[in-house]
């Protein structure tokens, strides 16, 4: 008699630890979905605010003609970027491809305060319509990559939380959660505030 009720409370016991090994892998699932979902949205703001460049550009050379190099840099700065964000996209919280995506974001910036820089300087490319309502597109779209970066942030930092407290920090290295997922964190506030553009 005493060795079934023994068994029975090991077998109890068992289900239990069963049960909390269950809740915590798919927690663990369920917080690095949201933080992928979070950066998803990131991803496409980011998408937006690249595909708004080639045609500011495009506007800008009429009146830019011999600022050709600052044109081609942006140029050049969107490519990375958009390269930085593909590699990001892959493995959103990767902290080498978070890093990466930072940087490139932060150059982009800094060109396109250049060039934003140089257009007060040519008061006909001011005045166009088209580039007036691409640069308020421009900050908008900024405005919408602080909001999903905040958004994707929190997610991560609830993700980490949740995997470093005990007893899921026993178990997220078996379930493939070995690794912290890393902040978006631009390393100037150039991406963090919009360039400013007055048109």
């Amino acid at each position: 008699m005493n060795t079934f009720v023994t068994l029975l409370v090991l077998a109890g016991l068992a289900v239990v630890l069963a049960g909390i090994v269950v809740a915590i892998y798919n927690k663990l699932v369920t917080l690095r979905n949201r933080y992928q979902n979070s950066f998803a949205q990131i991803e496409v703001q980011l998408k937006r605010r690249h595909d708004l460049i080639p045609n500011m550009v495009e506007v800008a050379k009429g009146y830019m003609a011999h600022e050709k190099g600052t044109l081609e840099a942006v140029i050049q700065a969107r490519n990375q970027a958009a390269g930085g964000l593909q590699k990001a996209a892959a493995n959103p919280g990767d902290a080498t491809a978070m890093r990466g995506l930072a940087s490139a974001e932060g150059a982009l910036t800094g060109t396109l305060g250049r060039l934003f820089a140089l257009a007060e300087s040519y008061p006909d490319l001011k005045a166009n319509q088209n580039m007036m309502q691409l640069s308020e597109e421009l900050r908008s779209t900024e405005n919408k990559v602080a909001f999903s970066r905040q958004a994707f942030n929190d997610s991560v930092t609830q993700y980490n939380t949740y995997r470093q407290t005990f007893p899921p920090v026993i178990f997220a290295g078996m379930f493939g959660h070995g690794q912290d997922a890393a902040l978006l964190e631009f390393d100037s506030v150039a991406i963090a505030e919009p360039p400013k553009v007055s048109f």
